[in-house]
């Protein structure tokens, strides 16, 4: 079992991809915007991160940045979660340190892909 934190500013979106990973048997803890997730990441040391983009205070970009230049959880695989889906926010997004780029509306099988590819499973 992975623990998977999850940053997003909707409550909805919070909720419906807490029970996808919490469906395939993982522990979700949650974040409301990026500067908390940032501070959550280095609290708690998740295996995985889903990160919203489009939030207040640091957006996804900016804390996918920080998390994935500290040594401390830099090792840390982050999937952005985002309705941004133009190829350059895709693009810019890796270069933040992303793992992978999923644009909502999602599917199941589609966040489901990618959380198991990230965990390497």
């Amino acid at each position: 079992m992975a623990r998977i934190l999850i940053v997003d500013d909707s409550p909805s979106q919070l909720v419906s991809m807490k029970r996808i990973v919490e469906k395939l048997g993982h522990e979700a803890i949650t974040a409301e915007d990026g500067a908390s997730g940032v501070e959550v990441a280095k609290a708690q040391r998740p295996d995985l991160i889903l990160m919203d983009v489009v939030m207040p205070n640091l957006n996804g970009f900016q804390a996918t940045r920080a998390i994935s230049k500290d040594p401390e959880t830099g090792h840390i695989p982050i999937i952005l979660v985002t309705t941004k889906d133009q190829e350059t926010d895709k693009v810019w997004g890796m270069r933040q340190g992303a793992k992978a780029y999923i644009t909502k509306p999602f599917t199941d099988a589609q966040l489901t892909e990618a959380i198991n590819g990230a965990l390497g499973g």
